[in-house]
């Protein structure tokens, strides 16, 4: 990530310290890229608790608890799934705040959903919000947007 990506992220942790809140990630097409963000800022452990890469479906409800019903009802990569993934991180790893990722970095298209068609969900006390973004570019542009896109909902939920 670039230099302003990396001050937001020290920005946000050190905000999330002061505050006491702690946070949680459960990624998909990220692969953990976003976790990694965050605990690359010194005092990284006073905030984030954990994260879960569930990159399969199987995982998303075997080792997350994303309920069945949810995916094949709506999809792996699904407002409704990334929403689940979000609270079911948070539940787990006992933090204020999850956060999650799911989506279609390519090259191909999945479950009809196209390449770039990403989402993005928190949850916590103040409730869930899930974001829907539709990117462009190859692979590792995508991951990387989201990533950012994430950090920056953070911030946005957290209120820094």
């Amino acid at each position: 990530m670039n230099y302003g990506v990396k001050m937001r992220v020290s920005e946000l942790i050190e905000a999330m310290a002061s505050s006491g809140k702690s946070i949680a990630v459960a990624e998909s097409l990220t692969g953990g890229a976003l976790l990694s963000e965050l605990i690359s800022i010194p005092g990284a452990s006073n905030v984030v608790q954990g994260g879960i890469v569930c990159y399969s479906t199987e995982s998303k409800t075997q080792v997350l608890g994303v309920p069945a019903e949810i995916i094949e009802q709506y999809g792996a990569v699904s407002a409704e799934t990334a929403i689940e993934m979000a609270s079911q991180v948070a539940q787990k790893f006992s933090a204020n705040i999850g956060i999650a990722t799911t989506g279609v970095a390519g090259p191909d298209a999945q479950e009809g959903k196209p390449v770039g068609q990403v989402y993005l969900a928190i949850a916590g006390i103040s409730g869930s919000e899930v974001l829907s973004l539709n990117l462009t570019g190859n692979r590792d542009q995508i991951r990387h947007g989201t990533v950012s896109a994430g950090i920056d909902l953070l911030g946005k939920y957290s209120g820094t």
